[in-house]
């Protein structure tokens, strides 16, 4: 079985810290899968109110979200203060990719990488659209 393999670019958009909160510990003791999800989310709805969007209203359309990776590198404890590092990829007509490089404040250790494709899409007619091009000025 081939590895899912996620290259990180040099430079990143955005950076945040998140504690690891005792909800987000599984039956392993360490932090679940489904946490890290979750917090790549916060992270994300945050490097989006950074730059005046949201997941709803992304430059006057909405944002889904349409595949995610993830690579585990170690494990994350309760009590343990994440830095989560953003970055923009792969821009295209409908989406761009984020990745995320997920680490232990305190000595870096990486946690884990992941990679979530993003498509711009319009509830009103149920369709994906053009990404807006506010976005791409920013990031082009």
């Amino acid at each position: 079985m081939s590895r899912i393999k996620i290259e990180l670019p040099a430079h990143f958009h955005f950076k945040t810290e998140i504690p690891i909160r005792v909800t987000e510990i599984n039956y392993g003791g360490h932090l679940g899968n489904d946490s890290l999800l979750s917090i790549i989310q916060e992270a994300r709805v945050q490097f989006l109110n950074s730059i005046g969007s949201t997941e709803i209203n992304f430059f006057g359309v909405a944002m889904i979200m349409s595949d995610v990776a993830v690579v585990y590198k170690s494990e994350g404890f309760y009590g343990e203060v994440l830095t989560i590092e953003i970055a923009v990829a792969e821009i295209s007509r409908v989406g761009f990719e984020l990745l995320y490089k997920v680490s232990e404040s305190k000595t870096n250790r990486e946690v884990a990488f992941a990679k979530t494709g993003m498509i711009s899409f319009d509830y009103k007619i149920r369709k994906v659209v053009a990404l807006p091009i506010e976005f791409k000025k920013i990031f082009l």
